[in-house]
């Protein structure tokens, strides 16, 4: 699902009217993007992103909201310093290359007319982000140092050099027929020998060449026949007439919905395997293939700490119940000392001071039993060893039996907070979480004053389609506080069954809650859980009344009764559905 060059050049071909427009902000909402809001004359500001991400590296005009760092990053601050009021003068592109170059006309330091350009490399995990003055670059979005490739270096005031390029046919100088003879009788699959000798193609094109002309995405090149050939040299030169704005944006998602990848002509090779839908643009098709995964991708990044963190507690407290299980294995031996005690002073008057051991009969079982003793004790000091001995282990196994149980709530709890990290959104959140744990111990310094005067989030607001009210937590701070404050007695309560994730309320207002109501509800606790991706979650449910909080219960964490359960498969385009405008 990469970006090519081709999809590059109607990318390019749709930003050109942005020349002329002046750059009014820059943002960095996360390492690997920068975000240009560009002032227009005639349709307002556009904001153009630019990714260096391996997974999404892409340029394009895009409608997403970003919540941008509290403090912006020190590369954000030289682009702002370099591009800030600069006017665009060009986009350029080379060949069909997956490099866009824009020119923006600046004002340096000292009142001097210069020209910046801004390149976006779309190259996988090759991508960058290069600003450059006079062929120099002034600074990059990833510095290449000779430690990291030995092949180019992008460093602050070394000269750029443009990656290495191979020789390959552009498809908008070249014709049909040269692809034809260049492919002529080679013995490889002609979707891999297109992509080889083709500039700027991806390989699901390559593959809908290959499919369109011989039915087989396999097809060899050397065994095409002549209507083969004809039927490629149809779809070659369609593909240049897409390429100079006959383009037809289509978007390939498994059954599921979830978008897998994309084209500048129709894609028939799936069949009924995939689901086929078109966007009015390119630009607007990468906005929507992009921006979920992009926003997901940007709270990795800042949550990146907050995981490490939850992650090795949870290793940490791993290790430490493994420890204390195997030690209270080992209590289980206890009553042998107990026994022990009890035989000796039995027959306390056939031992003497001096004896290492004893053949007594036990007589719990019959049977006789030899009992090692200390030959410097007397036989009633050594039954007083056995018990000391019994009284400690069984005062051991109390002690682990209740340290135990804490150890696997805690590791509910850590499980808890790293589902809720992983499904977050936004700073804001994120800055909730991170209180949670300073209070909770795991993050050190404590809750800073500033820090519990900031206003909270709402809980995610829903409705269901028989019109009720539907609240889910967005952390475990939050789900106490819908829980136990916020919810009514006479509310229903849902959580998924022994699965971390978010309470959920159904405010009832005291009329029975409908089973499409309840359904729905059931189903937002699914997605809003570390369940999110299954089939068949189980949901508890049950009245608001029922739930109580445990004394000393760390955040989030419950008990509840009269509960019934549900089963359901989380279902993306229910729940967005459900949403509160």
């Amino acid at each position: 699902m990469s970006l090519d060059g081709a999809f590059l050049h109607i990318v390019r071909n749709e930003l050109m009217p942005l020349v002329g427009s002046r750059v009014d902000k820059v943002y960095q909402p996360s390492r690997e993007e920068i975000v240009l809001s560009l002032r227009t004359l005639r349709d307002g500001n556009k904001k153009l992103i630019l990714s260096a991400n391996s997974m999404s590296a892409r340029v394009h005009l895009t409608e997403a909201q970003f919540e941008n760092p509290q403090q912006p990053p020190m590369l954000c601050m030289l682009m702002r310093k370099h591009l800030g009021n600069g006017r665009l003068m060009d986009i350029r592109q080379d060949g069909l290359e997956r490099i866009l170059y824009l020119d923006f006309e600046c004002t340096n330091e000292i009142g001097d007319v210069v020209t910046n350009t801004l390149i976006a490399e779309i190259m996988g995990r090759h991508s960058n982000i290069i600003l450059v003055r006079d062929g120099r670059v002034i600074d990059s979005v990833k510095r290449i140092t000779d430690d990291i490739s030995s092949v180019r270096r992008i460093l602050p005031n070394i000269v750029y050099e443009t990656p290495p390029r191979s020789d390959r046919l552009n498809l908008l100088e070249v014709s049909a027929d040269d692809v034809l003879e260049a492919i002529a009788d080679s013995p490889e699959r002609l979707s891999k020998k297109l992509t080889a000798v083709l500039e700027g193609v991806s390989p699901i094109f390559a593959r809908e060449c290959a499919y369109y002309s011989a039915k087989d995405v396999d097809a060899v090149c050397s065994e095409l026949s002549d209507s083969a050939r004809d039927r490629l040299r149809f779809i070659l030169n369609k593909a240049k007439k897409a390429l100079d704005g006959d383009a037809e944006f289509t978007v390939v998602s498994d059954l599921n919905g979830r978008k897998k990848d994309f084209c500048f002509i129709n894609i028939e090779q799936y069949s009924t395997g995939m689901l086929i839908s078109h966007c009015d643009s390119a630009n607007a098709l990468l906005d929507g293939f992009y921006s979920a995964a992009g926003k997901a991708e940007r709270t990795k990044q800042r949550a990146h700490d907050l995981l490490k963190l939850l992650m090795n507690a949870y290793e940490r407290v791993s290790r430490k119940l493994e420890l204390q299980k195997k030690e209270l294995s080992d209590c289980s031996e206890r009553e042998v000392f107990r026994v022990c005690g009890d035989l000796i002073n039995a027959n306390i008057y056939r031992l003497e001071k001096g004896m290492t051991k004893a053949e007594l009969e036990d007589f719990y079982t019959g049977e006789t039993r030899e009992i090692s003793l200390d030959s410097r004790l007397t036989p009633a000091q050594n039954a007083q060893k056995y018990y000391n001995e019994y009284r400690k282990l069984d005062t051991a196994e109390k002690k682990l039996t209740e340290l135990i149980a804490k150890g696997q709530q805690e590791l509910v709890y850590i499980d808890s907070v790293f589902d809720a990290v992983s499904r977050t959104d936004s700073e804001a959140d994120l800055a909730e979480i991170r209180r949670e744990l300073r209070e909770q111990g795991y993050l050190k310094g404590g809750v800073r004053p500033d820090e519990k005067v900031k206003k909270t989030a709402e809980p995610l607001k829903y409705r269901s389609t028989d019109g009720f009210e539907i609240l889910v937590g967005r952390n475990n701070v939050q789900n106490d506080k819908l829980t136990l404050k916020t919810a009514k007695a006479t509310d229903i309560w849902l959580h998924t069954k022994e699965i971390a994730g978010s309470h959920v309320i159904i405010r009832t207002d005291g009329k029975e809650a409908p089973e499409q109501t309840l359904f729905e509800a059931a189903q937002l606790a699914a997605y809003h859980s570390k369940g999110r991706e299954s089939s068949q979650v189980p949901v508890d449910y049950t009245a608001v009344r029922f739930v109580k909080k445990p004394a000393g219960a760390k955040p989030g964490m419950v008990i509840f009764t009269n509960n019934k359960t549900l089963y359901v498969a989380p279902d993306e385009e229910l729940v967005n559905s459900l949403k509160s405008k």
